[in-house]
């Protein structure tokens, strides 16, 4: 028998979980190191393994035939990859990889699966969170259409400040320019406006969070809607508080 405990688990999904429903998931759980670049999910591949993230960060792509690609949601310890599964999708068109490294607790599909059809209640729960995860995206939409390049910026970090539970974010330009849309040059330029707020500093590899409420003042109401929808819904609040 396994030794994880419910109660110890840092995955907030799991710790959600009816208690019956844990305990049937329990023997087949594993602890999975993943390290920077770890692919998930991989582009038109059944998935296997879904993976409770424990800590770190995952990013969600999309990637269209001219090699395109954009950032369309994060993972965290809220969360986990392999969503569309819960749908009954065995494969995705996007890719999940891990931008900031972590460790998960691993459960294979197939085990999964069969949980969430013996316990209803545990199904619903997770299909609340295939809700939020799709009330991420749409608000990622609404950022991109009607806000400008700093609230974007602001609310993305914020995002990884509520995953990542650190003042310090290992976050490269070169993810900036993917989660944003944009070139790194324009993330540099939009990092300076941020800077001149004195709401975070940036050096190489790392943007340290000095001032939160001044982040979500930029941010303004591109943030938070999704975060406490994730709270009502799931039970645990993920939203740092100020």
């Amino acid at each position: 028998m396994s030794d994880f405990l419910q109660s110890e688990m840092q995955n907030l999904l799991l710790r959600a979980l009816p208690a019956e429903a844990f305990e049937v998931l329990r023997p087949v759980m594993s602890h999975v190191e993943l390290p920077l670049r770890s692919e998930l999910v991989t582009v038109d591949v059944p998935t296997e393994l879904v993976h409770f993230l424990e800590s770190g960060l995952a990013s969600i792509v999309a990637t269209n035939s001219e090699n395109e690609a954009v950032e369309v949601g994060h993972i965290g310890y809220e969360g986990m990859s392999g969503a569309h599964i819960l749908l009954k999708v065995a494969q995705s068109s996007t890719k999940t990889f891990m931008q900031a490294e972590g460790t998960s607790i691993s459960v294979p599909v197939s085990a999964l699966l069969s949980m969430v059809e013996q316990y209803p209640a545990a199904n619903d729960l997770l299909l609340r969170y295939v809700y939020c995860c799709e009330l991420q995206l749409s608000h990622s939409a609404l950022a991109n259409a009607r806000y400008n390049m700093p609230e974007r910026l602001a609310r993305w970090l914020l995002m990884c400040h509520d995953r990542l539970r650190n003042d310090d974010l290992p976050l490269t330009h070169e993810f900036l320019s993917l989660m944003l849309g944009v070139r790194r040059s324009g993330v540099t330029n939009e990092i300076h406006i941020l800077e001149g707020y004195h709401a975070i500093k940036a050096t190489r590899g790392n943007i340290k969070v000095l001032d939160r409420p001044r982040l979500e003042d930029v941010a303004a109401g591109s943030y938070g809607i999704p975060e406490d929808e994730y709270e009502r819904h799931i039970g645990f609040q993920i939203r740092r508080s100020t």
